[in-house]
């Protein structure tokens, strides 16, 4: 029932989004606002863009540096920048999709691009970067993996800022005090976020993440306890497999006993926080919340290293989205959008602003700058990437239906899991149907 229920209502969007086509066909305004189906203009390569920033107000500070070093070394451009909450970012432009108001440029990362591209809401950007000074100078990898979420068909719809990776932060302190060893097993976490705990004292061995985002740190949780190495078996989802439904219980399990109860509504933002501003011993997050950490807690009080070892002795994880920007395809200047993408992934600006966001820089000449080395976190992301060491589980961030159903639709469902109201097989169930569900249209329209 739930499955003709969502075929329901992808037919319904399909629907409504192919009217709203057909009217922008016929009736496309220059006011440069436009919708999905706009070509748009290349315009003179002067005068105003708009920007929409995905990380808004975690990032606004470093993109307002970015903005005023492009507007500097282009007067004739002004950008306006327009910073959403992560959590809202989609939401904002499947609107704009549909009713107008797209931006010029918006961030576009790689969990959330199919959609996007699946749209026709992108412009293609193989050209531009083989025409600009980028050529030769972008991650492959990163590159890659955005090609690969855009659909299947091998297009680049955005162009890489930076990668993040998942990082296991822990108070050096307290596991000082506390005689225990670093986390770098999953023994050895469940071990700490046990003794570390004393909830009269308002103490935590862990942070678990019960709000916005949980999904992918579930994930996480599951596949680097279970050691499956494939998200997929054939054309079925691995999620339910029986190894992962017992790691998602024993994760699980952590909240309110060895978690503060206020985690079941947090998303990174208040994870973040409470973990710089308390004593809780353990936060799962990636590289991006390293700096935040430095400020509040000094590079003495924590460590951030790759996630734990399973039992067969190696590391397992999810693969974390590339971030990156996009051009919209309604952009009525769409030369100096381009412009503007291109400055901000220059080697100057890439660096700065991925030493902001402590991630690794997807500039080639930028990769190579001394921050890099002496950020610990991303050194050893980087290090356990390229040893040998990691096996990345990827994401099938290219299913247009992978961003819903890894959150509107199952992070309240987890929410039940974390509170006893559902057990973690019915969860995984009916996750995996979905996905199954999603894979089989994906084959069937590119078979």
């Amino acid at each position: 029932m739930k499955i003709s229920i969502r075929r329901s209502r992808r037919a319904a969007v399909a629907v409504a989004l192919g009217s709203v086509l057909a009217l922008t066909a016929t009736a496309c305004g220059d006011d440069g606002s436009g919708t999905g189906g706009d070509k748009g203009e290349e315009g003179s390569g002067k005068g105003e863009i708009v920007f929409w920033d995905n990380n808004g107000g975690v990032r606004t500070d470093i993109w307002k540096e970015v903005i005023a070093d492009f507007e500097k070394a282009n007067p004739d451009i002004k950008v306006e920048y327009v910073g959403i909450p992560s959590t809202d970012y989609q939401s904002k432009v499947d609107t704009a999709l549909q009713g107008g108001g797209l931006p010029d440029v918006g961030g576009v990362g790689a969990a959330m691009l199919a959609g996007f591209a699946a749209q026709n809401a992108l412009e293609p950007l193989d050209d531009r970067v083989a025409k600009s000074s980028l050529n030769g100078k972008l991650n492959e990898d990163m590159v890659k993996s955005l090609k690969a979420a855009g659909g299947g068909d091998g297009t680049l719809y955005s162009v890489p800022t930076s990668a993040n990776n998942g990082v296991l932060y822990y108070r050096t302190d307290l596991f000082e005090k506390a005689g225990l060893d670093e986390p770098t097993t999953w023994d050895k976490f469940y071990e700490a976020a046990d003794k570390l705990t004393d909830a009269k004292k308002n103490e935590f061995g862990y942070t678990i993440r019960g709000g916005a985002g949980s999904i992918a740190q579930a994930l996480d949780a599951m596949y680097g306890q279970s050691g499956i190495t494939s998200f997929w078996n054939g054309d079925k989802t691995t999620v339910n497999d029986p190894k992962n439904v017992a790691a998602l219980e024993k994760y699980a399990a952590l909240y309110k006993r060895d978690t503060p109860a206020a985690d079941l509504n947090n998303d990174f933002t208040k994870m973040v926080a409470q973990w710089d501003s308390g004593t809780i011993g353990m936060l799962n997050h990636n590289l991006g919340s390293y700096q935040d950490h430095v400020k509040a807690l000094g590079v003495d009080k924590f460590r951030g290293i790759p996630q734990p070892i399973g039992a067969a002795g190696k590391r397992v994880q999810v693969s974390n989205p590339v971030d990156g920007l996009g051009l919209f395809k309604s952009s009525k200047n769409k030369e100096a959008a381009w412009k503007f993408i291109e400055f901000a992934t220059s080697a100057a600006e890439n660096s700065k602003f991925n030493k902001s966001a402590g991630q690794v820089p997807s500039n080639t000449d930028a990769a190579k700058d001394a921050w890099v080395s002496e950020a610990e976190p991303t050194k050893l992301a980087a290090a356990a990437l390229s040893d040998g060491s990691t096996t990345i589980v990827q994401l099938p961030y290219y299913l247009p239906d992978w961003n819903t159903i890894s959150k509107a639709d199952n992070e309240p469902n987890l929410q039940k899991v974390l509170l006893g109201d559902m057990k973690a097989k019915e969860f995984l169930d009916t996750l995996a149907d979905q996905l199954n569900t999603a894979q089989a249209e994906w084959n069937e329209r590119n078979g």
